[in-house]
């Protein structure tokens, strides 16, 4: 075999066909889109219609509804944050916010806020800025001599103790 006498399969390659050139053609005229109306015009998707029945998204039972404003917590648990400060990965001295949670990637990066489950031990002091807590988890956090502070108001830029 030669390159000079390599050729396409049979039919592999195929003309377009010339619309509009005539009604000798055999596609003249209406260009194979019938005759008028919004379906004979191009570009025109009719998603979800059915040709006058009642289309399937109708035809289905809705249930519930999505609050667009719920909060969603990432939740920590208390011997996840004991276990980062026996790691190092958290300063038990300093107060532990959402940002330190973030850099200790405990938290993901765009967590706004975080909730304090008791699940696990606390054997650390810890002092946790966060105003999402369980009853359990705030009693495991005062028993070990930890406290509890509000995150900081925008207005007033002080933080408040829940401990007393």
């Amino acid at each position: 075999m030669l390159l000079n006498t390599i050729k396409d399969n049979c039919n592999s390659r195929s003309k377009s066909k010339r619309v509009g050139r005539g009604i000798g053609s055999g596609k003249g005229k209406t260009s194979g889109s019938g005759q008028k109306g919004q379906k004979a015009r191009t570009g025109v998707a009719l998603k979800g219609y059915e040709g006058g029945q009642m289309p399937y998204y109708r035809r289905l039972p809705k249930r519930g509804f999505t609050n667009r404003n719920m909060i969603v917590f990432d939740v920590i648990n208390l011997g996840a944050l004991s276990q980062a400060v026996t790691e190092k990965r958290i300063d038990g001295s300093k107060p532990v916010t959402v940002d330190v949670l973030k850099a200790a990637g405990m938290l993901n990066r765009h967590a706004k806020t975080f909730k304090v489950l008791a699940k696990g031990d606390l054997t650390h002091p810890l002092v946790l800025q966060t105003a999402h807590y369980s009853e359990a988890a705030k009693e495991a956090i005062l028993k070990s001599k930890g406290e509890i502070l509000s995150p900081v108001d925008n207005n007033t830029n002080e933080s408040i103790s829940k401990s007393s």
